[in-house]
């Protein structure tokens, strides 16, 4: 007997209020107003392998509205995922579960990115269909040529990062992408009405969308958007009108299912609406055999996939594994080399720029871009091919004036195939991406961030784009590498580990002005890897250490020189990355800190400096904003310079002997 659309969308409803009531904690009403979309897509058009989720020609299928992730478990236990079991689905946000409040990348296979914060899984699947796109021009449509499907909420469209993520896909025409709207116009506090009036087609459309309006409720009118979708040449917005708790006698079509469970009666109420007999987390057997079979429907898809990439060349297999080139470190140890010899006194961006233009023609999984300042970053080079709507075959991407579209597309490049992605914006516009970065660490993915312009030394363009709290704010984030490189021979050692942790974001702190080189000679040996070092003098024997990172370290170098020829002896040590320091062996931080009067130089804020600094050391720095003049003037005026470190340093040992 044929299992009709209602009791296989009705499974969902049931699970995910089930799971919800179980847990006392969840957001109903999502999952029981998109089961009709989502059973249409999942039984008629998405392509994937329970049994192989990473299958690279799978389709994608990204939950935006993250807060309804029932939906998404209910989906993938029905569907047979192994991972998703019974069990699992009962123990729903509970500690040690699989099964989180919001769907969290590398918890459980089937999940394709991490979502809940609104905007973020539409801006994330925006850099998978982009990943898709370039990936099918290196490989062909043999091997990758498959869709990017999207359930977006109501909360997702309002969010800023998704009308950035919208318009890039619109700009590239993104034509395998499909957004499944779920226009039923609630939020928490009620009504859409009492915050927007936006008519989301007319938005998607002077995007460079397709879009179309359907009932969310009726499987033909589903069917048939889908259809169409498929064929457009443009990116799709299809808005599903659907209620919310769809099948609740009473709590339909409220705000109150949105974010709390339905409660007791109300469950056994819709159990009798929906005709549903069974106890909790009982699905019919009959039911559950039709959505396995669902779950096994492209099996033959899959093997013929499996047999075609057995027989492609050996440089389409390198380009579509997760690898990257193992013939860069030598060129790029070449290149610490020459920085070393040569001794460039250039600003860190530039050097960086030296560094891609050696790094970008042996990785051809890196892919660059900047939010719409790639002459300012120095994140292009000569080699770099830009991606455009008529040629994905490029390896640079335009972002526009996007910084946390670009963050969140990033991070969908990174969990597309192996793609390296970096980016480029000021630091102070960290503050923009900040939520996308945060999502780069939770995933532990290495998404690059080449963030310039790191300090007071960018300036006359003043306060409002000098970065002073952004060192620090980014360093609280766990599970990020921030790197502020002193010289070249830094920024290479940097551009290194940024490379080789891949399960780590890294941001790249780099400086609009020249620096004075700090190391002299060669070393194969990658000195940043520790995090911290004594670049010149005696640690042992030190009464004085001056500690440093970017182009502050020039500063503590100069000072070491003026304190012994005053007859103090003093070293130098870099600080590029704290987190990496503050991993290594206590013995190992104590001998680079040293024993003595210990100085911290940085053009930012001293919070976090208290880990290096004891209450009686000395933190040169900034204790409020910058100002607008020439980076000479204002490191003169905010004291950050060699005679202040120099005065403070003798006042302090003068009242040390006083004592």
């Amino acid at each position: 007997m044929t299992i009709s659309h209602n009791a296989l969308a009705n499974a969902i409803r049931i699970l995910s209020l089930d799971a919800v009531e179980k847990a006392a904690s969840g957001h109903p009403g999502m999952p029981m107003g998109m089961a009709d979309v989502a059973t249409v897509l999942f039984k008629d058009f998405l392509r994937f392998n329970p049994t192989d989720a990473d299958w690279p020609n799978r389709d994608r299928f990204v939950l935006s509205a993250g807060h309804g992730s029932m939906l998404l478990y209910s989906l993938l236990y029905l569907t047979g995922h192994p991972e998703c079991t019974l069990d699992q689905i009962r123990s729903f946000r509970q500690w040690g579960s699989l099964t989180a409040g919001h769907p969290e990348y590398g918890h459980m296979p089937g999940i394709e990115t991490t979502t809940g914060p609104l905007g973020q899984g539409l801006a994330t699947a925006v850099g998978l269909a982009v990943g898709e796109r370039l990936m099918n021009a290196r490989v062909g449509d043999d091997l990758i040529n498959h869709f990017t499907y999207v359930i977006a909420s109501d909360g997702d469209l309002m969010e800023g990062v998704s009308q950035e993520a919208i318009s890039l896909a619109g700009h590239l025409r993104l034509h395998k992408l499909i957004v499944l709207f779920d226009d039923n116009d609630i939020t928490i506090d009620g009504r859409t009405s009492l915050s927007t009036s936006d008519d989301a087609l007319q938005r998607f459309q002077a995007s460079g969308w397709k879009a179309m309006r359907i009932d969310g409720h009726d499987p033909a009118q589903i069917q048939d958007a889908i259809s169409q979708a498929q064929t457009h040449d443009r990116p799709t917005l299809i808005a599903c009108k659907t209620t919310i708790a769809k099948g609740a006698p009473t709590k339909a079509g409220t705000s109150s299912s949105h974010g709390s469970p339905l409660g007791a009666a109300e469950v056994e109420a819709t159990r009798k609406a929906l005709n549903w007999p069974n106890p909790p987390f009982e699905i019919p057997a009959d039911i559950l055999a039709e959505w396995r079979a669902i779950g096994q429907r492209h099996q033959q898809t899959y093997q013929q996939w499996q047999d075609r990439y057995q027989q492609v060349t050996p440089e389409q297999i390198t380009k579509l594994k997760k690898a990257i080139s193992a013939d860069w470190h030598q060129p790029l140890n070449a290149l610490k080399e020459k920085f070393a010899n040569e001794q460039p006194k250039q600003a860190t961006r530039q050097l960086s720029q030296t560094v891609l233009e050696t790094l970008v023609p042996q990785l051809p999984n890196l892919v660059g871009g900047s939010a719409d300042l790639s002459g300012s970053n120095n994140t292009k080079t000569k080699t770099h091919h830009a991606v455009t709507a008529e040629d994905f075959s490029g390896n640079y991407v335009n972002y526009g004036i996007r910084e946390h579209g670009m963050a969140a597309a990033m991070n969908g490049l990174s969990l597309y195939c192996g793609f390296i992605p970096y980016g480029g914006t000021f630091l102070v516009f960290s503050d923009y991406l900040r939520p996308a970065l945060r999502l780069s660490a939770l995933m532990q993915q290495g998404v690059i961030y080449v963030l310039t312009h790191d300090s007071i030394g960018l300036g006359e363009d003043g306060p409002t784009h000098q970065p002073i709290e952004h060192l620090a704010s980014l360093r609280a984030i766990p599970n990020v590498n921030v790197f502020r490189p002193a010289d070249g021979v830094e920024v290479a050692e940097c551009w290194q580990l940024a490379l080789e942790q891949r399960q780590t974001p890294s941001v790249l702190a780099l400086s609009r002005q020249a620096i004075t080189p700090a190391r002299l000679s060669h070393t194969s040996e990658n000195l940043c890897a520790k995090g911290g070092y004594v670049v010149r003098g005696n640690a042992s024997a030190s009464q004085v250490t001056l500690i440093a990172t970017g182009s502050e370290l020039g500063i503590a170098l100069d000072a070491h020189q003026q304190l012994e020829a005053q007859g103090i002896q003093s070293h130098v040590v870099s600080l590029p990355c704290w987190r990496l320091f503050d991993q290594q062996p206590k013995e190992y931080r104590q001998q680079v800190l040293g024993k003595g009067l210990r100085v911290g130089i940085e053009a930012a804020s001293a919070f976090g400096w208290s880990s290096y600094l004891r209450s009686d050391d000395i933190f040169i720095g900034m204790n409020g904003f910058g100002a607008s003049a020439p980076a000479s003037v204002l490191y003169e005026q905010f004291g950050i310079t060699v005679d202040q470190v120099i005065k403070k340093i003798n006042e302090k040992l003068l009242e040390k002997e006083k004592k």
